[in-house]
């Protein structure tokens, strides 16, 4: 598509040419790692079609596009799922943290237009603030993926969400302003994948303006900053024995993982809570005589 594949620590030499970072979130399946690769012109994520994810840790890939341009793309592991535990969550997102070292330009959340929405996901994204800060929102952009099976059906994005978009993925919508995007990770058509692509930086650009052009550092990013300072502060210290700096970088370490872990922990409480009422409330309509799938019913008896 155009792009030319360099490494993660390359610098633009030119002032104009704008360094951008997203982050890639989303539930396994939804197809994160491919709309990386369609970012970055290449198979640089491992990517799979099934619902088993293939993304254990983050990951940062670099390119560089035709404009000059450098595009970071972070994709995460399924950070939406209710089997992740909150210590690997929290251990995810401070390295997520860690790799945007100048900043997130913005956050990405991937959905499929052919997967069912899942108030599994509802909850995440409405927990994001708890786990990235409060502005979260006003970096955020919406990727539908699926873009292929809506052509087969001769529908665009428009009809998805005027007719088949479920009203809390609306709502979802209206949090980050409407600002979506629609994927094929699948077409071989370069100039529809570069035209793709483009859409998406237009509106990372336009979140960058509406930020004052700035991107997003919340207060755990800051405590990231803060926590390679002070390490860097102490491992300057040379009255110190290198036990003794290893011990004080090792407890600094593990005050900031350790805050992460706590907010991870709650989001994932507040998740199981809402999972929990939703089973008990598919089984009880069951017994008052309504249908639902196979799975929800053996789960009830």
């Amino acid at each position: 598509m155009g792009e030319r594949v360099v490494d993660g620590d390359w610098k633009p030499t030119s002032p104009s040419n704008g360094e951008r970072t997203v982050v890639l979130l989303g539930r396994t399946g939804n197809g994160k790692s491919a709309t990386g690769n369609s970012i970055l012109g290449r198979k640089a994520f491992k990517a799979s079609a099934g619902s088993s994810g293939v993304t254990k840790t983050c990951e940062m890939k670099t390119t560089v596009l035709k404009d000059g341009q450098v595009v970071n793309v972070i994709d995460t592991p399924g950070l939406f799922d209710l089997s992740a535990g909150s210590e690997f969550v929290g251990k995810e997102i401070v390295k997520c943290l860690g790799m945007a070292k100048d900043g997130i330009h913005a956050f990405l959340v991937v959905f499929s237009v052919t997967n069912r929405f899942s108030q599994e996901e509802e909850t995440a994204v409405h927990r994001l603030p708890n786990l990235f800060g409060k502005n979260v929102f006003d970096y955020m952009i919406v990727v539908f993926t699926g873009g292929d099976d809506l052509e087969d059906h001769e529908k665009t994005l428009e009809d998805f969400l005027g007719h088949e978009c479920p009203k809390p993925l609306k709502e979802i919508l209206q949090l980050c302003d409407n600002r979506c995007v629609l994927f094929d990770n699948k077409t071989k058509d370069e100039a529809k994948g570069t035209e793709q692509v483009r859409q998406l930086l237009s509106l990372v650009n336009s979140v960058i303006v509406q930020n004052g052009g700035q991107p997003y550092t919340d207060e755990l990013k800051r405590g990231a900053t803060e926590l390679r300072d002070k390490k860097a502060e102490v491992d300057s210290l040379k009255e110190y024995s290198k036990r003794e700096i290893s011990k004080l970088m090792g407890q600094m370490q593990e005050s900031y993982e350790d805050r992460i872990k706590r907010m991870a922990e709650m989001v994932f409480f507040m998740l199981h809570v809402l999972a929990s009422k939703y089973d008990m409330h598919m089984c009880s309509s069951i017994k008052s005589g309504n249908h639902f799938s196979n799975c929800v019913i053996k789960k009830c008896l």
